[in-house]
């Protein structure tokens, strides 16, 4: 099912189907301040499993982020930050950067692996914002990869998406907001006493 939500002025009657299909442990095809995204429940063992067969990858293999709608809970999945790592993050969220944070012990249990580190993600679009939102909880995701062309490393147009994955019995809703950009977030990692980027993407930060 592919919806269109114009995140200027949105349609919460689509934002609560879409929360609904998370709820029932389907899989959403959405934009990001970055790349088109999907992602599920963070609770919603089947659906995580799902998700990490859909990246041909067992789920304790897999390097999900989570999608978080502020920093309120940051403490529900990793272990207590220092003030200089409070302050990057509030300076630069919501935003399209990832960061890299120890874990605490929620997440080995969330994803039956023995990670000891998490990448939350706090993007600056207001259309799976407000999904997260109305959900309640986070949602764990991964970017939207195409692989079947050698010129793209990402999708960008949602037709082209939906094209895709049409037929995938698992994808519950594909979210058109947009064109979507070619660029990932920029992944820095806070888990030592100094922030390194792992990845620069859109966004620019100073460390």
């Amino acid at each position: 099912m592919l919806v269109e939500i114009n995140e200027i002025n949105i349609d919460n009657r689509l934002i609560s189907q879409a929360v609904q299909i998370l709820n029932d442990g389907g899989i959403l095809i959405f934009p990001t301040d970055t790349v088109y995204a999907m992602g599920c429940d963070l609770y919603n063992k089947k659906a995580l499993n799902q998700l990490a067969s859909m990246k041909g990858e067992r789920l304790s293999k897999v390097n999900f982020s989570i999608l978080c709608h502020d920093l309120k809970h940051l403490s529900d999945y990793v272990k207590p930050i220092d003030r200089s790592t409070f302050k990057l993050l509030k300076q630069n969220t919501p935003g399209p950067f990832t960061f890299i944070l120890n874990a605490n012990n929620e997440v080995p249990k969330l994803f039956d692996t023995k990670k000891k580190e998490i990448g939350i993600r706090i993007p600056a679009n207001k259309i799976i914002s407000a999904v997260i939102e109305s959900l309640g909880r986070p949602i764990a995701t991964t970017s939207l990869h195409n692989e079947e062309d050698t010129l793209l490393d990402y999708f960008t147009d949602p037709y082209q998406i939906y094209e895709r994955f049409e037929n995938n019995n698992n994808i519950g809703m594909i979210i058109d907001g947009g064109m979507g950009r070619l660029e990932a977030s920029t992944v820095v990692d806070c888990t030592q006493d100094e922030f390194t980027i792992v990845r620069q993407g859109l966004g620019q930060i100073d460390l």
